[in-house]
């Protein structure tokens, strides 16, 4: 498995190896044993699976604040989306920035967005399919949206016209408006 720094510190770019033949590809998304050997020691309790039936359909900016923050390890299972992740750890040198990626049924990379940081992504293409894997369970009481158009933070989501929202995401507060409860460690 390659794994590479992504430009926010904390976040990771994971391309697993693929063993391709005339029947398709195998490949390995996660192996503790393994990835211990690039410091990433993460237990992981939940596996999460949805779809989006078209193109454009916008799910963030997501986050789980202590007890319960998550760490998450995210795919593509069918189809293509662009993921990102923004920084919301109070005193981080890159608060408020953002990374995005595409991740694709075919390219196979997955992030590794660790607790403080919010999540989102929009799909490119119709029936996309992600997988993620949670460090802890969902406890409503914990889960927390911030807005996906927030001019403070000035994501580029690539969309051509409006998106597909939940309600939820459609009335989740702005930055400036969030007291972080996320604190950079250095």
């Amino acid at each position: 498995m390659k794994v590479e720094a992504a430009p926010l510190s904390g976040l990771l770019i994971l391309t697993p190896t693929r063993f391709s033949d005339e029947r398709g590809y195998f490949s390995e998304s996660w192996n503790l044993k393994r990835l211990k050997h690039h410091g990433i020691e993460i237990e992981f309790v939940q596996d999460n699976h949805s779809l989006s039936r078209q193109t454009g359909t916008l799910r963030g900016l997501h986050f789980q604040s202590p007890p319960h923050a998550q760490d998450k390890l995210v795919r593509c299972a069918r189809g293509a989306l662009f993921d990102v992740a923004v920084d919301i750890r109070k005193g981080s040198p890159t608060f408020g920035n953002w990374f995005g990626i595409e991740l694709s049924e075919e390219n196979g990379t997955q992030l590794l967005v660790p607790r403080g940081f919010l999540h989102g992504f929009v799909t490119r293409a119709p029936d996309t399919e992600i997988c993620y894997k949670c460090s802890d369970y969902y406890a409503p009481d914990c889960d927390g949206a911030i807005r996906f158009d927030d001019g403070e933070i000035g994501i580029d989501w690539g969309l051509n016209g409006s998106p597909v929202l939940s309600g939820k995401d459609a009335a989740a507060p702005s930055l400036s408006d969030f007291d972080s409860p996320f604190v950079w460690e250095g």
